[in-house]
């Protein structure tokens, strides 16, 4: 493993070459550049011929390949990268002990991902290693959970199975005080190389599964990218949870809600079973702590075929004797089988600590969003709850007293027939955050419409009773839980919740 004594020459001479994401991006050009995500090496070898410094960090770096001597003393200070691990020369030439990935930060910063050797991309094939300590490096998870992570300045923040220490580095920027975990020692190691070499400041590292190693503490912000493969036995450390099932996440999720702070949010990355005769959606329900509301989004569904496969591809198996690979097959099946799992769901889990909850009152969200969203989306989750917060005090009356706007890159679109007089439907779809869709009636298409914040819910659905001849008093009973839905999902935003601008009533 690599020492950290000597990195600020090394970051240095990183930063000096471009070997960083918009470097590599002006190297190799977007086609080769997604093609390293998909863990192809070949147009990136072919794009990396020249003799630049910046061809020969990427070479050695990301591509694992050997380079001459003479051109790793040109491009980094090798005597000290030698000296403490970072590369290791024979027969003339020098080769890297671990793979740097240059990441970009948030705000343009040049950060670098440390991990094990060929787990610095993906792709469809998977890592294909069997070592149980693995490390992984930067994934299409990783940069998911530190795209929807909430971003608010915060006293202390924790990264529960650090990994190669990208979510503790992503927390460094806004946290006061980081403390990142795992089981495995090496991932700590990994942690801090990756928050020393991307000049972030060191973490609190904590060796231990789960919360063990920091029993009794608090914290304002915990984030966790688990283990949380449900597979049958903990064949791979990084991956592999060590308890039956979803039992994994299950217990992160609810041990979750005496670690938060007042008001502090434990965000998580999680697969779930669906189990005959039971509904997904009550299964997490069921996992939400008490004193804590819930967002919880499923992003996607595999069948348990579907799901054996890719993660039989992911540690190579798929390239192991047959007989090895049908038994290794049979024993997921069985286990699934036994489980009563029919499907496994993988989304994201995001809860609150807040004092509507602990007064039994809490706000718990579980939806299935398969389609795209914006990241980051770490605003929308937060804007998410203070929608939660508005309309749990919002009885009926108060909601028709209050004044509402469109949120913004909301726009309408009529469909129908060709030359119909009117539309078959109105649907309203944002274009951020979430990117939601939903169909409205003509009251909604037109209370929507006009929704600028200068006048009361109220009094915009009486005008468009006159309008449309209905009798207001109906109107005024129905819609409201329409208004609802419109501002749980983010299409209308309450302005000066409560009040009415105008001075006058509803």
């Amino acid at each position: 493993m690599p020492q950290s004594e000597h990195v600020p020459a090394l970051r240095e001479a990183l930063l000096a070459a471009a070997f960083t994401a918009d470097g590599l991006l002006e190297l190799l050009g977007a086609p080769a550049y997604a093609a390293l995500a998909r863990a192809e090496t070949v147009p990136a070898l072919r794009a990396t011929r020249g003799d630049t410094a910046l061809d020969t960090l990427v070479r050695l770096f990301l591509l694992q390949r050997p380079v001459p001597v003479a051109r790793a003393e040109a491009a980094l200070p090798l005597a000290l990268c030698l000296a403490d691990g970072w590369v290791r020369e024979a027969d003339g030439e020098v080769r890297a002990t671990v793979d740097v990935r240059p990441y970009g930060g948030p705000e343009g910063e040049d950060w670098f991902i440390v991990s094990d050797l060929g787990c610095a991309v993906g792709g469809a094939g998977g890592i294909g290693s069997h070592e149980e300590g693995v490390v992984l490096g930067v994934g299409g998870a990783s940069t998911t959970l530190a795209g929807i992570t909430v971003r608010t300045a915060v006293a202390s923040a924790l990264d529960l199975g650090t990994g190669s220490g990208i979510q503790a580095l992503h927390a460094a920027q806004h946290a006061t005080r980081v403390t990142a975990t795992d089981l495995n020692p090496r991932a700590l190691d990994f942690t801090r190389l990756t928050l020393a070499l991307s000049g972030a400041a060191p973490a609190d590292l904590r060796e231990g599964s789960l919360f063990e190693p920091v029993a009794g503490e608090t914290y304002d912000l915990i984030v966790s990218n688990p283990p949380f493969v449900i597979s049958p036995g903990a064949r791979l450390t990084y991956r592999d949870g060590g308890m039956g099932g979803d039992d994994l996440c299950r217990t992160l999720v609810q041990q979750s809600g005496d670690r938060l702070n007042d008001g502090g949010y434990a965000q998580f990355l999680a697969n779930w079973q669906h189990v005959e005769g039971e509904e997904w959606q009550d299964r997490l329900r069921s996992w939400v702590p008490v004193g804590c509301d819930a967002w919880i989004v499923q992003r996607e569904v595999q069948d348990i075929t579907q799901y054996a496969e890719l993660w039989l591809r992911d540690s190579g198996d798929h390239r192991s004797d047959p007989a090895e690979y049908t038994a290794r097959y049979e024993a997921w099946l069985d286990e699934f089988e036994e489980r009563g799992t029919t499907a496994v769901g993988f989304g994201w889990i995001t809860l609150r600590k807040s004092a509507a909850a602990v007064a039994g009152n809490p706000s718990v969200v579980v939806e299935e969003w398969p389609h795209s969203i914006e990241q980051p989306l770490g605003p929308a989750v937060l804007a998410h709850f203070a929608r939660q917060d508005y309309l749990r005090a919002q009885d009926d009356a108060s909601l028709l007293a209050g004044h509402f706007t469109l949120a913004e890159e909301v726009v309408q679109e009529q469909v129908g027939l060709p030359g119909a007089e009117d539309p078959e439907h109105v649907v309203l779809r944002q274009h951020r955050g979430m990117r939601r869709a939903t169909k409205v009636d003509s009251v909604g298409a037109g209370f929507a419409g006009v929704c600028d914040g200068s006048l009361p819910a109220g009094r915009i659905l009486d005008a468009i009773a006159q309008l449309m001849g209905e009798d207001p008093v109906l109107l005024r009973d129905r819609t409201p839980r329409a208004i609802r839905l419109l501002v749980e999902e983010g299409f209308l935003e309450p302005v000066n919740p409560g009040a009415d601008r105008t001075g006058s009533t509803a």
